[in-house]
């Protein structure tokens, strides 16, 4: 019988490996078909797979506040801006080194909590994300021989998906993540569905079909294994697994798209995954102590 921890760690395994799939699936389409175009089709499954999920769980509520809803709308569109300029970048960039960029988040969300929701942040955790971003420097190299302007995209995803989660903090705890995600997932839909409207749709062949299918399934199973991985485990013990995405963008994007990151680049990885990896150590001190 597994344990509690490891079940968790292997469900924050299995969600980081669902989400980076899809990044992967959707990298792919990337010169078949308009960027709207390709989300649009595929939020329209993936809203189908939530709405259905939710129904089984019964975990949807709409009976919200107009304080809930609110927020529930503002995060909805930080995801659109997040989608809009990681999958920019990624249409452009090595999969892995986008997913490096990302891999700062546990970073600037503590940062940004301290500045806007005056959280504690004490001041090893402080020099701990001002060298993880001194990481995310040597990913983006700005300036360098190995410079790609879509890395600012990534950077602005980030920024995005930070506010994105501020703003999770401010929701009450009686919201059901469910019905937050499904209505992300609709608002992003119809956000490039209308988009998509002022390109021209490319043909879907069977193998961008196939492509957007998966996309959609392997972006559910990434969003259901997070789900389950918060009702699993210690999260001070699962949360450093989900540094596993890094890995699994590393390996497809050499199997997949014949990329591997160059030696700045990995260097930036390790310090921004080791201080992430520092400030969730410290964050479970701090919580024990509270505890004791």
């Amino acid at each position: 019988m597994l344990s509690d921890n490891t079940k968790g760690a292997a469900l924050m395994s299995g969600s980081l490996a669902g989400y980076t799939l899809n990044d992967a699936c959707m990298k792919a389409l990337s010169g078949s078909m308009p960027l709207s175009q390709a989300v649009f089709l595929r939020g329209v499954v993936t809203c189908v797979l939530l709405f259905g999920l939710g129904l089984a769980l019964r975990s949807l509520k709409f009976d919200l506040g107009r304080r809930e809803w609110t927020l529930i709308l503002l995060r909805s569109f930080a995801e659109v801006g997040a989608t809009y300029c990681f999958l920019s970048a990624l249409f452009h960039m090595p999969i892995a080194n986008v997913t490096a960029v990302l891999q700062v988040l546990p970073l600037t969300v503590a940062l940004a909590a301290w500045l806007f929701l005056s959280e504690s942040l004490g001041w090893r955790r402080l020099v701990a994300i001002l060298i993880g971003l001194g990481g995310v420097m040597l990913i983006v190299q700005p300036g360098g021989d190995g410079f790609n302007g879509w890395s600012i995209y990534a950077l602005i995803a980030v920024a995005f998906i930070t506010f994105r989660d501020i703003i999770v903090r401010k929701m009450s705890f009686t919201t059901p993540s469910m019905t937050v995600a499904l209505a992300a997932a609709v608002v992003i839909t119809i956000a490039f569905g209308l988009t998509s409207i002022t390109v021209d749709w490319a043909p879907v062949d069977a193998k961008g079909a196939g492509l957007l299918t998966l996309a959609a399934i392997f972006i559910f199973i990434g969003y259901l294994f997070a789900v389950m991985v918060m009702r699993v485990g210690n999260i001070g013990f699962v949360a450093p697994f989900r540094y596993t995405g890094l890995i699994w963008a590393l390996i497809l994007g050499l199997v997949f798209f014949g990329e591997w990151p160059d030696g700045l680049t990995l260097i930036g990885a390790g310090v921004v995954v080791a201080m992430g990896m520092f400030t969730l150590f410290r964050e479970r001190r701090i919580a024990r102590r509270a505890r004791a």
